[in-house]
């Protein structure tokens, strides 16, 4: 009678032992359960982090050109968002900084861009921009040349709108020495983009080039500078 007695006082300790155990099982599986329910909507919901948004001068693209549209907006730059981050942009850029109080770099960055949208986050995807950023104008691993540039329009004074080769005087076209660019040549000039040498003048002799712009506006801007400008093979 003893041994069976202890046999099924065994049996019982066995039985609460296990129930125990099922029951620390459930409580944990229940408290994971809870923590992921409170959690996940939390993930679902979260804000997406800002997309980054910087526009200098040499880049291009839809961005830019979204953000030259702000400037024009804003009473900063004249004329078309066409795109090209130009010396115009620059100083359009650096006007808005300065008289907002911000750092003058003539870079395009959150505060710049905040100031510009009122006070809006950049946000691409409801903007319809499919670029993350702008891009700045291949080089075409060309070689490098360094050049005194100057910049012309066909609304100059004394100037015509034809080139020495017959085509318009326009953005993309500089005037060169042929003995040392010779005419036809494609070159890329940080802050202006992509050029092609279909004019020559009288002063332009040696490493010299002549920039043209638009309007009369942007050469002025553009004045005298010696560069780095890169021959595109």
């Amino acid at each position: 009678m003893k041994i069976r007695k202890l046999l099924l006082t065994a049996q019982n300790l066995m039985r609460r032992v296990r129930r125990h155990r099922q029951l620390r099982r459930f409580r944990s599986a229940l408290s994971v359960g809870t923590a992921l329910a409170v959690t996940a909507p939390l993930a679902l919901h979260a804000p997406a982090e800002a997309a980054h948004i910087r526009v200098e001068e040499g880049m291009r693209g839809a961005v830019v050109q979204h953000v030259q549209e702000l400037l024009i907006k804003a009473g900063y730059l004249a004329g078309a968002a066409d795109g090209v981050a130009g010396p115009l942009t620059r100083a359009a850029i650096e006007a808005c900084q300065k008289e907002h109080g911000l750092t003058v770099d003539g870079i395009c960055g959150a505060a710049t861009y905040g100031v510009l949208s009122g006070g809006a986050e950049y946000d691409p995807v409801a903007l319809g921009i499919h670029e993350e950023r702008a891009h700045e104008v291949s080089r075409g691993g060309g070689r490098a040349l360094y050049v005194s540039a100057t910049a012309y329009s066909a609304h100059d004074p004394g100037n015509g709108n034809r080139t020495a080769t017959g085509t318009l005087v326009r953005r993309g076209v500089i005037a060169v020495d042929p003995s040392v660019i010779p005419l036809g040549t494609r070159v890329f000039i940080p802050g202006y983009g992509e050029a092609v040498a279909e004019d020559i003048g009288g002063g332009i002799h040696g490493q010299r080039i002549d920039v043209a712009f638009d309007t009369h506006a942007e050469a002025l801007m553009f004045g005298r500078q010696d560069i780095e400008i890169f021959i595109m093979e």
